[in-house]
Formats: C-alpha cells, structure tokens, sequence
C-alpha cells in the first residue's frame, strides 16, 4: 500500500496536528509522545510548534531543518477525523 502524501498540515492546539492527505483523509496526529526526545523539545513552545510547515512534495511536516516528522509516521498513527 503506498503512503499518500501530504497537502495541508496545521496545529490543532498545542500538541495535535491536522494533517489533509492526498486522497483527502484527514488525521490527528498527537505529537505528545514525541516532546520527552531533545530533538522535539522546542515545539513545546505554541508560538514555535504552529509554525508547521509541509515540505516539497509532500513527504513531511517540519518546523526547521531539524526538526520533521514524516509522512508515513502521521498516516500510520494518525487518527482518522
């Protein structure tokens, strides 16, 4: 099964992601889970984490050049909206 790419990402609230696929399912991502590792650390800052952004061709949400999570990581466990 191929993993659809992503068209549209933005915050929900301060840890949940909205995230619009290709094929026009829509998932919550919960990036909770993620915060406790250094690399997510700053998206506990509001400002910083609705700054989400979608890269070139759809294959992950990122906030800068270090900080991404990637398409098949949201659609795998994502919940379905």
């Amino acid at each position: 099964m191929s993993i659809p790419k992503i068209e549209k990402a933005f915050a929900s609230d301060t840890k949940s992601l909205t995230i619009i696929f290709s094929n026009g399912e829509k998932k919550i991502y919960d990036v909770s889970k993620l915060l406790n590792m250094d690399m997510f650390t700053p998206l506990k800052n509001p400002a910083f984490f609705k700054n989400v952004k979608v890269e070139a061709g759809g294959y992950a949400v990122y906030w800068n050049e270090m900080i991404d999570i990637s398409e098949y990581e949201l659609w795998k466990n994502g919940v379905d909206l």
